[in-house]
């Protein structure tokens, strides 16, 4: 029996992991990568004109709170929950600066998502059951949704104590890996570690070293191989990893950590511009002290031939190509895509930007949807932040913008549907805050607007267009 106190759901059916029906085609890797961005990567589609995909966007309202905090396409609707401060299942306020989510597991009709916190610096930790240090404020909540009625369930805090949570990336066996993008030590205890956190019940607040400590960003499993592969952002000088359990499924008990190598390229610099489309044959170097930052291991990989990113950030395993970006590498310093293909040892870089108003800038979280097309979340500091998606044959297209505006009335209404909002959210606009933790599940789409900290559940007509 899955048993969750406080008044969250019990059920006793078995705990399934969330596997995109995409995802066990294992055929060859020409297959795979013939069905993502063929077309694109080959370089005979520029992607240069900028399409309204599924139309024109204009405010709507939440199915909830009656808030118009997005923009959308006709026909699609949001379900507002998880709102900065609303008083979660196990009484604890929800805590702020929501960032990566993913949909890692289902139970009979519910299914889970984990979503970070990525909360900076020392404080005191989120009560929760699983503290891995009483001196740092960041964590994971979990929440449960029925997506056949439509419905929010629940919330809890499953690890607390941890820093900086980023990002992270679900698994095949029904858990997230929350990356803290930090190596701070707080209260002298070491951060800049992952940890694992279930979909449903609480996480062991125990860090997978073997993963290594550095300044963490998102990753992507294999579920082929159970291989781990993951991101940093690290400014100019970041590094691509993989991680190879001793056994698979079971992280914990420790593996081996390598950095991406360009065959006959010692030290390439993947940060310039390069024709969509480029390709390379890659290797991989041993990072033989991951849980040292100094030297870091970046340095360690670098130092052994390594290749050379700027600023990696979200990642996603679909068909059998680990997809991955860079927030400001590429021809203008805004951004590049590129997979992997774990089968050909090959890297490609699919996509880059090279205009500001047509193309992504600054991605920074993924997702590919169940249908093929990528979901891409900016984070343009300071600026209007966009949902954009990325079609197979290359067409870029917006798909919805933050609209969160609140005057004091706004957050009394929500309060009123979610208690303890008041206590935690100001007036103000939070257009400019950037939306991050994207995630599908069958015909949702899961998003969080980091600040003042809210999640939605998106719903509509996706089969005419590209996601």
């Amino acid at each position: 029996m899955n048993d969750l106190s406080n008044g969250l759901p019990v059920s006793n059916e078995p705990i399934q992991p969330i596997v995109n029906r995409r995802d066990f085609m294992k055929g060859s890797a020409a297959g795979a990568a013939a069905i993502s961005f063929g077309a694109l990567a080959s370089g005979k589609v520029s992607a240069s004109d900028f399409t309204n995909d599924y139309g024109p966007l204009a405010p709507v309202a939440d199915e909830v709170t009656g808030l118009e905090l997005l923009k959308l396409p006709q026909g699609f609707k949001y379900w507002s929950f998880g709102w900065r401060g609303q008083i979660m299942n196990d009484g604890t306020p929800t805590p702020g600066v929501h960032d990566g989510m993913a949909v890692v597991a289902s139970q009979g009709g519910t299914i889970a998502l984990v979503r970070n916190h990525e909360i900076r610096g020392g404080g005191n930790a989120v009560p929760s059951p699983a503290i891995y240090n009483q001196a740092a404020p960041g964590g994971c909540s979990n929440l449960l949704f029925d997506p056949v009625r439509s419905r929010w369930q629940a919330s809890y805090m499953s690890i607390s104590g941890t820093s900086t949570n980023c990002a992270g990336g679900l698994t095949p066996w029904g858990t997230w890996l929350t990356c803290e993008e930090t190596t701070t030590t707080l209260g002298g205890v070491a951060h800049g570690w992952v940890f694992e956190v279930p979909g449903f019940g609480i996480a062991k607040p125990v860090p997978l070293k073997a993963m290594g400590r550095r300044a963490h960003e998102a990753t992507a499993t294999d579920p082929v191989t159970g291989y781990v592969y993951m991101t940093e952002d690290a400014g100019s000088s970041s590094g691509f990893y993989r991680f190879r359990p001793n056994q698979y499924g079971n992280l914990a008990a420790g593996g081996v950590l390598e950095m991406l190598k360009v065959k006959d390229m010692p030290q390439a610099d993947l940060r310039l511009d390069y024709p969509n489309g480029t390709s390379w044959e890659v290797e991989w170097v041993t990072i033989d002290q991951p849980e040292s930052i100094n030297p870091r291991n970046y340095t360690q990989g670098y130092n052994k031939g390594a290749a050379r990113f700027s600023r990696l950030e979200g990642a996603w395993y679909d068909t059998g190509l680990i997809y991955f970006d860079s927030t400001n590498g590429g021809a203008i310093n805004r951004g590049q895509i590129f997979h992997y293909e774990p089968r050909r040892n090959r890297l490609t870089m699919v996509f880059q930007s090279t205009n500001e108003l047509t193309h992504p800038v600054s991605p920074d979280n993924l997702a590919v949807s169940p249908r093929g097309g990528v979901l891409i979340c900016e984070d343009r500091s300071g600026s209007l932040q966009r949902i954009l998606g990325l079609s197979q044959n290359g067409e870029v297209f917006e798909f919805a913008h933050n609209n969160v505006v609140l005057t004091e009335n706004d957050i009394a209404t929500v309060d009123a549907i979610y208690p303890g909002v008041a206590s935690s959210v100001r007036a103000g606009s939070y257009t400019n805050s950037e939306t991050a933790g994207a995630t599908f599940y069958d015909r949702w789409l899961f998003l969080n607007i980091q600040n003042p900290g809210i999640t939605v559940a998106i719903t509509g007509p996706w089969n005419e267009g590209n996601l």
